[in-house]
């Protein structure tokens, strides 16, 4: 089977296209104190699964300055059972149209409230940081982050666990050597530190510099994810994603908000959508958030508000970005910030197309993301997430053999989630006269040859987001067509691995969630 391959960047966003009235319910229950003994140093629990694989003899490079500043680490806490069962269920209420609690969405404050961590038990943790000469710089609302600073000799002394130099594939980074270790009191709260080294997540495109050649990459458009995806009788029927917010979470602000505007002029959404807008914002909040600048994913940020706008050309894109600190992703901040803020805040969607697999996630960064998306769903706020073109096998993204076993990103595999693929669209060449239409997108006629200018970003390339001057796309019909084609303009890269071959009509089929 050939495919037109997924180039990492769309997150659709089903389930916008209908307004849904905020109303804030008071659930049952609130958290209480379960920390109940002295702290005993000597007495230690370890925090399993929270080392990184490539943390290794073969790579260590030696043990890094106790004065090695690890600014805005965060610690994730954890709701006792009952409460997290009662979260459950009221998720479950929220879902059930018998329930009195249908669509009864929380404030952060609500849910903080009842599905946080008791604020004694919350004092007893920051206390045992200060202790240590550790920063408390702040405490998300939901009281289940802290946001913390120090040094490597602080993290030693706390934690039990050095942090190293590393050298992977070249790359120079720092990591924790061995699972860190905490006083067995605070066992029953603290889940762990999101992440005590500096490996990144990636985002999920597959950036190519060319198309429409005979290396086999051609273009998809907007007019051609609305025929596929059978979006346009909503366009017509005025379903556009107007008065609805599609946050898009990065890392790095735009390099130029010029390029949203082309796009949408260029690919004819601009005139007929009016309502479309993009903003960005760091959001502010108990998790400091410094504004990123532009560094290397501004083309993944670029390509995720392009799409986000393709798929709801009416709704307004609010790109929410914070910088990396030495050891935390600055996505996770921006969410936690904005979830954890006023319900005006809130977007409809949130759109995030970066991804780690869940081994090298760790297991208080993957229960971060579940906590996250699951306040995200008690407050009627939809995650949307990348699932990444490697599958089930998320540690070996972008390797030629998967060597490394069944992994899934820890970004995307969680129950508060959409894992969204679907991006890859397979064809049947045309069967001969009379031959039924078997598949969802019609054969591809010989490559077209766009008239693209250069990028603004990268002088000297065609990338997916260089404007091209005709209005022809590339899923024109050989001769016999399946689906209507499209008139406008190729922007997204897909590879296709000539010759084509016939495709699995499931394989077009998208992820929903409500």
């Amino acid at each position: 089977m050939k495919r037109l391959r997924r180039a990492g960047f769309l997150i659709l966003t089903f389930g916008l296209l209908s307004s849904t009235s905020a109303v804030y319910a008071q659930p049952s229950g609130r958290p209480t104190r379960v920390i109940r003994e002295g702290i005993d140093e000597t007495r230690l629990v370890r925090l399993v699964g929270n080392t990184r694989p490539e943390a290794t003899p073969q790579n260590d490079r030696g043990i890094v300055s106790d004065d090695l500043v690890l600014d805005h680490m965060l610690l994730q806490l954890k709701r006792s059972p009952e409460r997290e069962a009662a979260m459950k269920q009221y998720i479950d209420d929220l879902h059930n149209s018998q329930s009195p609690n249908y669509h009864q969405w929380l404030t952060a404050e609500q849910f903080a409230e009842h599905y946080g961590v008791a604020q004694e038990d919350v004092a007893t943790v920051t206390g045992w940081l200060t202790s240590h000469g550790f920063t408390v710089e702040g405490v998300q609302g939901s009281g289940l982050v802290i946001d913390f600073s120090g040094t490597a000799g602080q993290v030693r002394s706390a934690y039990h666990t050095e942090i190293h130099n590393l050298e992977v594939n070249g790359a120079q980074h720092i990591g924790n050597m061995s699972d860190p270790q905490i006083p067995w009191a605070l066992e029953q709260v603290v889940a762990g530190v999101v992440s005590l080294h500096d490996f990144r997540p990636k985002p999920m495109l597959t950036p190519r510099a060319q198309f429409n050649t005979s290396t086999g990459n051609f273009a998809l458009v907007p007019g051609d994810l609305a025929t596929i995806y059978n979006f346009n009788p909503l366009f017509s029927g005025g379903i556009s994603g107007k008065g609805q917010t599609i946050m898009v979470i990065e890392d790095t602000d735009l390099y130029s908000t010029a390029d949203f505007t082309g796009f949408r002029k260029t690919f004819g959404l601009a005139r007929p959508y009016p309502s479309g807008t993009l903003t960005q914002v760091h959001p502010t909040g108990s998790a400091t958030c410094t504004a990123p600048g532009v560094n290397g994913d501004d083309v993944e940020a670029i390509i995720d508000v392009e799409w986000a706008t393709a798929a709801a050309p009416n709704a307004a894109i609010v790109m929410a970005a914070c910088a990396d600190t030495k050891t935390t992703f600055g996505g996770l901040i921006a969410l936690q910030n904005v979830l954890n803020g006023p319900s005006s805040g809130f977007p409809s969607v949130v759109s995030i197309s970066y991804g780690e697999s869940e081994t090298r996630n760790g297991a208080a960064a993957n229960l971060a993301y579940n906590n996250t998306y699951a306040q995200a769903v008690t407050e009627g706020v939809s995650i949307f997430v990348s699932s990444g073109d490697e599958g089930a096998a998320s540690s070996d993204a972008n390797r030629a053999q998967a060597t490394h076993g069944i992994t899934v990103s820890g970004f995307t595999s969680t129950p508060y989630n959409v894992s969204v693929g679907g991006t890859d669209f397979g064809w049947f060449p045309d069967l001969g006269a009379g031959a039924p239409a078997r598949t969802g997108v019609p054969p591809i006629a010989a490559p077209l040859a766009p008239r693209c200018p250069t990028s603004r970003r990268f002088p000297g390339t065609t990338p997916a987001r260089a404007e091209c001057s005709h209005r022809s796309s590339m899923l024109t019909t050989a001769t016999r067509p399946i689906l209507k084609p499209s008139v406008t303009a190729p922007m997204a890269l897909i590879t296709i691995p000539p010759p084509p071959a016939a495709a699995d009509p499931a394989d077009a089929q998208p992820a929903r969630r409500r």
